[in-house]
């Protein structure tokens, strides 16, 4: 079933998540634990991150210095056939632009469709630490709204390369925003109009970066209704376990930690995980309370917090 499929027909409040794949040269085994524990939540469906390639430079024995270059974390694919054959889960594989040509993002699409996977996230990604040569032959998607677009053809049927009778690929298609406007953004208000953009090129719904402060959730979600977006919002929350977070979520994600969650746990960082697990549930039960249908959990490697956190709202 389709993610949209999941928000129109969901009569009680609906809880997801999202994992990311081991890095390379790790056991699948971790995710397989994380699955189970996640699977007896019943969640509508589960979200898998996709990475792309990064450079490194690494010291030869000889003392010369070599560029590599390689993904920390591949296995997108893989987990999401796990997910959806073996827990019986939808899932949500999260496509990117920059890092992979259209090409290479039309293969790993039939893949996908394959393994019975049907909902991507549709994301521009991270700009790679490196310029990655480009065949003559291939082409790139430099946006999201770009691979929106390619997602739409091939909803309608229609490759790359011209196919006679070619059979649709009709995936469910999300793509994300910025509560707290993406960092590269001159504004909200421009922000937002880059995501009427992805939702006019087809997206079904759109799920938010992770934040803290539902006020600023509420605000945005009266503006991008002001420009006329209708489509599903759904809110994304992680828990915030330590102090050294109050440091790494912002700059990693650009978001803002409200001074009234910073300062208890800065007061109490022995308890950093517990209050950031009560600062969650909070936000999520205004969050529904508000008639939120869905709440969207970042997982990463928090799955024991997060169930704390999703069993005390269904209580």
């Amino acid at each position: 079933m389709k993610v949209i499929e999941h928000i129109r027909n969901a009569k009680d409040p609906l809880i997801s998540f999202e994992l990311v794949p081991p890095p390379r040269g790790q056991s699948i085994n971790d995710i397989l634990h994380t699955m189970e524990i996640l699977a007896s939540l019943n969640p509508p469906w589960i979200d898998v991150t996709s990475h792309s390639s990064v450079a490194y430079f690494h010291e030869k024995p000889d003392g010369s210095i070599q560029k590599k270059i390689f993904r920390k974390r591949p296995g997108t694919l893989g987990i999401c056939g796990i997910i959806q054959n073996r827990f019986k889960i939808d899932t949500v594989a999260h496509i990117l632009c920059l890092g992979f040509t259209r090409e290479e993002t039309e293969d790993a699409l039939i893949e996908l469709n394959f393994l019975g996977v049907h909902n991507v996230l549709a994301l521009r990604g991270d700009a790679p630490n490196f310029k990655k040569e480009i065949r003559p032959d291939r082409t790139v998607n430099q946006y999201a709204v770009d691979l929106v677009a390619q997602l739409r053809e091939m909803r309608e049927g229609n490759f790359i390369e011209n196919i006679e009778d070619s059979k649709p690929l009709d995936f469910g298609v999300g793509v994300a925003c910025y509560p707290e406007k993406h960092f590269e953004a001159a504004n909200l208000k421009t922000d937002i109009q880059y995501l009427k953009q992805k939702v006019e090129a087809g997206a079904d719904y759109v799920v938010t970066q992770m934040f803290f402060d539902n006020k600023k959730y509420f605000d945005f979600c009266g503006q991008v209704r002001e420009a006329g977006i209708q489509v599903p919002l759904v809110p994304g929350i992680k828990i915030l376990k330590s102090v050294a977070q109050l440091k790494s979520l912002p700059k990693s994600f650009s978001i803002d930690i409200p001074a009234e969650l910073s300062d208890e746990v800065l007061e109490n960082p022995q308890h950093a995980l517990e209050i950031g697990k009560r600062w969650a549930y909070q936000q999520a039960e205004e969050l529904l309370n508000r008639g939120e249908k869905v709440v969207h959990f970042y997982v990463l490697n928090d799955v024991d917090a997060v169930t704390d956190v999703v069993r005390k709202l269904r209580r």
